[in-house]
């Protein structure tokens, strides 16, 4: 993986991707598992930290709710209103 890089100031400055990196580096990298026997192995960790991380980990900004909750709680109510 490689982190976005854009000027200071500029509408490429995510710091969103910056929160989420450092939060990867966080919970799995400094969590006592500093290396894996195999690429695949690494990657494999890493999809199951995202899948736990979109579907299990609560979000105090999105009022402790994980993220694919809060979008289908989003889109769920976009569509009632539509419809109504």
């Amino acid at each position: 993986m490689r982190r976005s890089m854009g000027r200071i100031g500029s509408s490429y400055d995510n710091a969103l991707a910056d929160a989420f990196f450092a939060t990867l580096k966080r919970e799995l990298l400094h969590n006592g598992r500093r290396c894996w026997s195999s690429e695949a192995e690494a990657r494999q960790q890493v999809f199951r930290w995202i899948a736990f991380y979109n579907h299990r980990r609560r979000h105090s900004a999105l009022g402790y709710l994980s993220p694919a909750d809060y979008e289908h709680r989003r889109t769920s109510t976009t569509v009632q209103d539509l419809a109504a």
